[in-house]
């Protein structure tokens, strides 16, 4: 019984973990970055690393890695020299957070047990499952519609306003 009853504690606690802390700071990182990058490219501009860590309040040397592997990925595109930076093709379709972090966190985040376990679905249900997968799922329904374009759009309109 004592077994079961501190199982059941330290299950909630990772649950309750995973809810506040859902994604790694790669992905922070990424989403921040290239949400900057989309606003500073309506403006015009093509922000270099040290301007969008500055920006993301992130560390230079790890968001010079992120932004090029999300390059080499297709993400975003760069530009070395005078004039260069990071910035979003014109003709290339918004790209939907869903992307983005199945590409930096892997294809299970968003269809994991929120318990822990590894098989958990409808018919073999963990005691959270019933609370737990409308959230997962409306968090996979927000993360599929929201766009890095539609954030940066959002977020440069409330600082505007503001």
């Amino acid at each position: 019984m004592l077994f079961i009853k501190y199982y059941l504690t330290l299950s909630v606690q990772i649950a309750l973990k995973k809810l506040r802390s859902m994604f790694n700071k790669e992905t922070e990182y990424a989403l921040r970055g290239l949400v900057y990058i989309q606003i500073q490219n309506l403006i015009g501009k093509n922000p270099g690393v040290a301007e969008i860590a500055k920006e993301i309040d992130a560390p230079p040397s790890f968001t010079a890695k992120i932004l090029q592997r999300l390059a080499r990925q297709g993400f975003v595109k760069s530009q070395k020299g005078k004039g260069g930076g990071f910035y979003f093709e014109k003709d290339n379709p918004d790209l939907p957070i869903k992307d983005l972090i199945v590409a930096t966190e892997g294809g299970t985040l968003l269809s994991e047990c929120g318990f822990g376990l590894r098989h958990c679905d409808v018919n073999s249900q963990c005691p959270l499952h019933e609370k737990y997968a409308p959230i997962r799922d409306a968090i996979n329904t927000l993360v599929s519609t929201e766009t890095i374009q539609s954030l940066a759009k959002k977020y440069s309109s409330s600082i505007i306003l503001s």
